[in-house]
């Protein structure tokens, strides 16, 4: 008698730690997510616009991040589950396609795409959790703040000026606090991918950074701004150092170290859920503010792509200072001073010609990487070779 096959359309759950091939094709959505998200801030610069591009921003990575947490548990290239994650994916592109209105004419067609990715998202978690009691009270949890966040953006749809900014970030304060309020034992992870996912999204935000610099410099290729590119990639590429060298090895053996269950899961939603928000948004603003920087590295950057420029370099390393120590309850001091110092020149940065402005942030960033790659040598030998 041969061996009865369980039908293949049935879920399974996620059995190795490699990311799978569907995992990046779906984040290649969120590329266009947050391109768009730039493009918000910079077709219009204003203190405004600079709000609802975070808004915005936080919204979707906050999606993005439910992906993370349930592709941490499930397969998702096998059974249903992969016809599923396409349609998420057009959800995810649609969405993104209404961000440059979310604000004005398009934010009631922006709620509803964004409603039909989180349904999905909770439809996915259902199906995972069959026989999971604990998990399926945390899935009600997270659809109840859900629903009432949904129903806050399509209120937003309807109304302008205060009243559309207060619904907003209620609504964002329903879907981020949720998680943190209600009971977390019930979540599942495979620590390794999930760390890694989060990673690769920190890598969609730098790729984004790079097309701004394509897009700032135009079809006037000139020596400025040849040098200007050439100070932009430098900035990118200690945001990518200071990331990628040594802390996102160490923050995930500490996850991996971590007991399973109620510890494990806090855990991963501050450090990773909750403060990679900060980097994401250090890099968007970065982005815009390089920008600005190549469509006119002679002018003065002026106050609002200063606050991007410097201001999201600080956030960035801010960033890092807080995941740090959330995660080994240390303080990283010379990332912090180099934030704030960044903070303090903010009133120079948008007075002198952008393509300075650049440079500075450039020194700073590349500066505090060199110091610690000098300074904890035998530290980061260790972490990246033993």
């Amino acid at each position: 008698m041969t061996e009865r096959r369980p039908p293949r359309l049935r879920p399974a759950r996620r059995d190795r730690a490699q990311v799978t091939s569907l995992e990046l094709f779906f984040d290649l959505v969120y590329v266009l997510a947050v391109t768009q998200c730039s493009t918000l801030m910079a077709d219009d610069p204003s203190w405004t616009r600079l709000a609802e591009g975070l808004a915005v921003l936080a919204l979707l990575w906050w999606s993005w991040g439910g992906y993370a947490w349930l592709t941490s548990l499930i397969d998702p290239e096998e059974g249903a589950v992969r016809i599923l994650m396409f349609g998420a994916m057009a959800a995810a592109l649609v969405t993104s396609l209404c961000v440059p209105e979310a604000f004005a004419d398009l934010g009631l067609a922006f709620a509803l795409a964004y409603g039909v990715l989180r349904v999905a998202h909770l439809g996915l978690y259902t199906i995972a959790s069959r026989g999971e009691p604990e998990l399926r009270r945390s899935i009600a949890d997270l659809a109840a703040g859900t629903a009432i966040g949904l129903g806050l953006l399509v209120a937003a749809s309807f109304v302008d000026g205060w009243p559309k900014g207060a619904l907003w970030a209620a609504a964002l304060l329903f879907d981020f606090g949720v998680p943190f309020f209600a009971g977390i034992s019930g979540w599942q992870l495979m620590p390794e991918h999930f760390a890694e996912r989060y990673g690769l999204f920190i890598i969609i935000a730098l790729g984004e950074s790079v097309v701004a610099i394509g897009v700032g410099a135009g079809a006037d290729i000139s020596v400025g701004v040849v040098v200007a590119a050439v100070v932009g990639m430098a900035i990118l590429a200690a945001m990518w150092w200071a990331y990628f060298d040594v802390v996102a090895l160490i923050v995930v053996e500490r996850l991996v170290a971590t007991p399973p269950g109620r510890e494990q899961n806090a855990l991963a939603r501050d450090a990773w859920s909750y403060l990679h928000l900060p980097l994401v948004a250090g890099i968007v603003l970065v982005a815009f503010g390089l920008r600005t920087t190549l469509a006119h590295f002679g002018d003065a950057l002026g106050a609002i792509p200063a606050v991007a420029l410097l201001g999201g370099a600080a956030l960035y390393l801010i960033g890092h200072v807080a995941v740090r120590l959330r995660v080994m309850g240390t303080l990283n001091r010379q990332r912090l001073l180099t934030a704030v110092l960044l903070l303090v020149l903010l009133p120079v940065g948008s007075r002198i010609p952008a393509l300075s402005a650049a440079a500075i942030v450039a020194a700073a960033m590349c500066g505090v990487v060199a110091y610690e790659a000098h300074h904890f040598a035998d530290l980061r030998d260790r972490v990246r070779h033993h």
